[in-house]
């Protein structure tokens, strides 16, 4: 059981989107996950006009790629966050500094997204859904616990309606569990289930580089969740508490030494990827291993080539047969 290894495109989005396939194919990879922005997939064009569907398959044919999955993280970030400058970055300038156009914008990429991702052939879209609540993290000046429920209802409100139309479409969104989403660790993610009455619409991008600093073991959140493992990234991640580093980083850019941790290129990090090959196999996940390149302090088409050699080495199948099967029984 060969699982296809993919790469996601949201670092690559500096590159035209023939350049980044032309890549992938000649580092081995065997299709994208890509990233809905920069010039890889404009989700209104992808929605409504086929022309732009089959200039997208063609070139990913020309270089032998398939794909398995839409990445629309950004555009999900801006529909759930409470606006500050920062999501500026993520919107066009028609809207920038205004959030209810911002939150309008984005709920309509999303809802195009759905579409564009059934026109691709794809059933997952991977994403975020953004966080009213995310500064409520350290719970000073004090929160309430009706702070917190408040929060979780209003992304149940925003988010209804997007996945009705993910059901319409018959593709479901694949939330990467993260610090600023809504579900960012173990609880928060049981939580954002039962908030949604476990609605098959949502599941989960697992993600084992964000859950390991925080703490959480993620082969053990991979087996409690495995029912809503839609699909998976590949990446991994350093922690370095020396004493002097923190785990919430010190206001300190990522690829800093000082830092308490610091994404790597994989298998030059804490993650156990075989934990987690054995989960994935135990649960019977086939589907894409997505390479999520992240590393400060490599050079990236040399991480990424490496990374498609560890992930197709690490990837194992499980076994058929009972390992003592061949003894002879007397």
């Amino acid at each position: 059981m060969a699982r296809p290894i993919t790469l996601f495109t949201g670092q690559w989005a500096d590159m035209s989107f023939e350049d980044i396939c032309q890549f992938a194919n000649n580092a081995g990879y065997d299709g994208l996950e890509i990233a809905c922005w920069g010039d890889h997939m404009d989700v209104k064009q992808a929605a409504t006009n086929p022309a732009y569907i089959e200039n997208r398959k063609a070139i990913l044919a020309k270089y032998n790629l398939q794909c398995w999955a839409l990445g629309n993280h950004l555009a999900g970030q801006c529909v759930g966050d409470d606006w500050d400058a920062r999501l500026d970055n993520f919107a066009p300038e028609a809207v920038k500094g205004n959030p209810e156009k911002i939150r309008a914008w984005a709920i309509s990429e999303m809802l195009a997204t759905a579409q564009a991702a059934k026109n691709m052939g794809c059933a997952v879209v991977t994403g975020f859904t953004g966080s009213p609540i995310w500064k409520y993290l350290y719970s000073f000046p004090q929160t309430t616990e009706e702070m917190i429920a408040e929060g979780f209802q209003r992304i149940l409100k925003l988010w209804t309606p997007i996945f009705d139309e993910f059901d319409k479409q018959e593709v479901k969104f694949a939330l990467e569990v993260h610090p600023t989403e809504i579900a960012f660790d173990f609880y928060t993610t049981e939580r954002l289930f039962k908030t949604f009455n476990h609605r098959p619409t949502l599941g989960l991008n697992f993600d084992p580089s964000h859950l390991l600093w925080q703490g959480v073991t993620p082969h053990i959140f991979l087996r409690k969740f495995a029912n809503k493992v839609y699909h998976v990234h590949m990446k991994d991640v350093a922690v370095n508490l020396n004493g002097r580093t923190s785990i919430l980083g010190s206001h300190i850019e990522f690829g800093d030494a000082r830092r308490g941790w610091n994404f790597r290129s994989l298998g030059h990090g804490d993650v156990n990827f075989e934990e987690i090959i054995r989960a994935l196999n135990d649960v019977g996940y086939t589907g894409p291993l997505s390479v999520e390149w992240e590393d400060s302090g490599m050079e990236r088409q040399f991480g990424a080539k490496e990374a498609r050699e560890f992930v197709s080495k690490i990837d194992f199948a499980p076994s058929a047969v009972a390992f003592d099967d061949a003894i002879k029984k007397s």
